[in-house]
């Protein structure tokens, strides 16, 4: 899916795009710009402004408003609405920084551009290739899984 977050929403951005989704977004753009690019660019307006979101249905603008307060919930509430699968896949992902495909590299590319631990503990690395930002699944994995796991507890309280 493509979508765009207002500025309220950065942290919400980048697990969007870890899940592999299209999320435009800066803390700069104004409101009419926010709906001019969801608009233009067929995107679906991801919002905490109550106004915003009413000012989107009025321009037939495709917006969601989120009222979740934890990263867990705001999740739940952006895959119950869009059917979307909270589970994250490598080949997918995007960077959560410039939200550019992320790319498997090998083990060799990422010599000298990581830690000597990291690299000597880490077979899998993958890479930006617009800002050169460079993942693996570390020690903040355990973070991510139980984010994602509290997601979909939400998810599923929801839906019985």
């Amino acid at each position: 899916m493509k979508f765009v977050a207002d500025g309220m929403l950065g942290k919400l951005t980048r697990w969007l795009r870890m899940l592999g989704h299209d999320v435009k977004y800066s803390n700069n753009i104004d409101d009419n710009q926010l709906l001019e690019i969801a608009k233009s660019e067929s995107r679906v307006l991801l919002t905490r402004d109550l106004e915003l979101y009413q000012q989107a249905a009025t321009k037939g603008v495709t917006a969601f408003y989120l009222e979740g307060k934890t990263e867990a919930e705001k999740l739940a509430q952006v895959a119950q609405r869009f059917n979307l699968k909270l589970e994250i896949d490598m080949t997918r992902s995007r960077c959560p920084k410039c939200n550019a495909k992320i790319k498997l590299v090998s083990k060799e590319e990422v010599a000298g551009k990581v830690e000597k631990n990291t690299f000597n503990y880490y077979n899998e690395f993958w890479k930006c290739p617009k800002c050169g930002k460079i993942y693996w699944q570390g020690s903040h994995w355990r973070g991510i899984k139980k984010t994602l796991k509290a997601a979909k507890e939400i998810l599923e309280r929801n839906r019985n």
